[in-house]
């Protein structure tokens, strides 16, 4: 299983940026995915965690409503839209395979992830 971040870059608050995720060794179809992001010196955040074939996401009161998640079966790629972006969204953002997708998707952890791509929003 691999995963393969990018998309990200310096952003000035209130902007966007698009986060793409690609995926191999399993299907999207059959697996949830999750999104989490690590600032520095911060311990790990969950952002979303979207269920297999993408029929339910659970997103972080922090992002929700400004984050959007979704994905494209053909490419096995899943992407993290993010808008109205503030400083406090600065971190690595890694795509990852949850233990288990709920609400608390970010307690059970996560059996593998990428190596990230950063993030950073400021003027």
């Amino acid at each position: 299983v691999q995963f393969v971040e990018s998309g990200g870059g310096l952003v000035q608050p209130g902007g966007s940026l698009r986060l793409s995720c690609e995926v191999s060794g399993f299907s999207l179809e059959g697996y949830p995915v999750a999104w989490f992001r690590q600032a520095l010196g911060e311990e790990r955040e969950g952002v979303l965690c979207m269920s297999l074939n993408g029929n339910t996401t659970y997103y972080a009161d922090s992002v929700k409503g400004r984050f959007t998640v979704s994905a494209d079966g053909a490419k096995n790629t899943v992407y993290l839209q993010m808008n109205h972006l503030k400083p406090e969204d600065t971190a690595v953002y890694y795509c990852a395979k949850p233990t288990l997708c709920g609400s608390l998707f970010h307690s059970w952890g996560y059996e593998t992830w990428g190596r990230g791509t950063q993030v950073t929003i400021s003027s």
